[in-house]
């Protein structure tokens, strides 16, 4: 098993988080963090969002497609995961911890300039799971 060390390391050199997302894409981020956190409040439920933005690591495999910003913590982003070891998931990841991500070749995370999200997020980690990576 690979580990996340062997894959891509978290430096000293932390580039912001929001250099990873523009004014809009974090705006729109966090009015579905806070559509979710109202829906949860009435029943319980949740929105499946489309995804907003897609980041990846150009040298080292890993994935993550993000839905929605935490209203209570904006270092906090929802979405599906995948690190590159043939089991993405759904779940909570740091963007600070993103954004000082390196990959094996130093290089840093970046954002997919040409993504456009044509399902929602539950869709494509069905996919995922099938595939063993996201397919975006």
């Amino acid at each position: 098993m690979t580990t996340l060390l062997e894959q891509g390391t978290l430096d000293g050199t932390e580039a912001p988080a929001t250099e990873l997302l523009t004014a809009e894409i974090k705006a729109h981020l966090l009015e579905n963090g806070r559509k979710n956190a109202e829906r949860i409040a009435e029943d319980g439920n949740t929105v499946d969002f489309h995804p907003v933005v897609k980041l990846f690591t150009p040298d080292a495999g890993f994935t993550w497609l993000l839905s929605e910003i935490d209203p209570e913590n904006e270092d906090l982003a929802f979405g599906l995961c995948d690190l590159g070891m043939g089991y993405p998931e759904m779940g909570s990841v740091s963007l600070a911890e993103i954004a000082a991500l390196r990959g094996r070749l130093g290089l840093p995370v970046e954002r997919d300039l040409h993504f456009e999200a044509a399902k929602s997020l539950t869709a494509y980690a069905d996919e995922a799971r099938l595939l063993g990576r996201i397919k975006a």
